[in-house]
């Protein structure tokens, strides 16, 4: 595999300075011969987080893998500017929301897989076969163990109550998994009731939006708020690593809520083959290997994240977690209804 990697900033719009070749790129070239034994890949994951699936694809198929790393908006900014001349063929990006802007940029084509459709659930996937999830992560309730009772908790909507003032630590509201979160609400509760959770929650944060979802449960582990609401895999991450994140992940405990309602919300990473993919055969290779069994138990136990299919089994860390009943929204909505979610977060004064 040749790796062509940016540096990585979470959360933030990496400025891509790669050039991959353009030989054979365009709707007229021929996937049979230009650039038959590669696939170029833009993603917006973490290089660790994707080279070893990337090298085990190489050594089972003999297609070299052309990776470009950086963020998601940029990546995303890129194909746009490219257009027909873009030489990547398939783009992996970490949210539901930001797969439905790459599907509303026009920069992704539906494909038709039997491999894909039996192995990516229909919610899991576009509706036009434009991107199909590869993994899946909840955003529960997550508390200091020694500061809240589990018992005090029961759903989202409850953390608006007057008992949580100044007990709550989340990111900005310009981060897309609050922003699918927010999605989610106005797709069950409607945009009123999604306003209303908004301002609750504002009232009652414990500071100002700041950092990622790890500073989010460090804080809370350091007594700046008791209740932080993050992704599982990022508590997964540090719980399998050693030193301070892990002596801060073991005070923290995980609520699964609205389990007598709608259930969790859940998100997921997911993968499209370009609108002017050269290689697309290829392309679509890649994306059916990486929602293989042996792919997805790899997701499981190094990244700490859901595999999309259900008969691969969940880490130990993530099984410590419990079962849960997650949203059955099919995710393609949580695209639609971003831009009004991100409208709500301004009105409430979620920054």
């Amino acid at each position: 595999m040749q790796t062509r990697p940016l540096n990585w900033i979470i959360g933030a719009a990496a400025t891509v300075a790669v050039t991959l070749p353009l030989a054979g790129c365009g709707p007229d070239a021929d996937n049979g011969a230009a650039g038959a034994g590669e696939v170029n890949l833009y993603s917006a994951r973490q290089e660790q987080l994707i080279q070893p699936l990337l090298e085990d694809f190489t050594d089972e198929t003999g297609i070299e893998v052309n990776l470009v790393t950086g963020g998601a908006d940029a990546l995303l900014q890129r194909l746009r500017q490219e257009g027909r001349n873009s030489p990547a063929d398939v783009f992996i990006t970490t949210d539901a929301g930001r797969l439905h802007q790459a599907h509303a940029a026009g920069v992704l084509q539906g494909i038709e897989s039997e491999t894909l459709e039996n192995n990516v659930p229909e919610r899991y996937r576009d509706p036009d076969g434009e991107w199909f999830g590869l993994s899946m992560r909840a955003r529960p309730i997550m508390y200091h163990t020694d500061r809240v009772d589990p018992s005090e908790l029961s759903t989202y909507e409850a953390l608006t109550d007057a008992q949580w003032e100044g007990r709550i630590c989340i990111r900005s509201s310009d981060n897309v998994y609050n922003q699918s979160l927010v999605a989610s609400m106005i797709a069950s509760e409607g945009e009123d009731a999604a306003q209303q959770w908004v301002e609750g929650i504002v009232a009652n944060m414990a500071r100002r939006p700041q950092g990622g979802d790890r500073d989010q449960i460090r804080a809370a582990a350091d007594g700046v708020c008791d209740i932080a609401i993050a992704n599982t895999y990022y508590l997964g991450m540090m719980l399998e690593g050693e030193g301070r994140d892990r002596e801060v992940a073991e005070q923290i405990g995980v609520f699964w809520p609205n389990q007598d309602g709608r259930g969790t919300h859940v998100n997921i990473s997911g993968a499209g083959v370009t609108a002017h993919a050269p290689n697309q055969k290829n392309a679509v290779r890649l994306i059916e290997y990486l929602t293989s069994e042996s792919a997805q138990e790899w997701y499981a136990e190094a990244n700490q994240e859901y595999p999309i299919r259900d008969d691969v089994p969940t880490s130990d860390i993530l099984a410590g977690f419990g079962d849960f009943v997650s949203d059955d929204i099919e995710l393609y909505i949580l695209g639609e209804n971003n831009a009004e979610a991100v409208r709500i977060m301004d009105r409430g004064g979620w920054r």
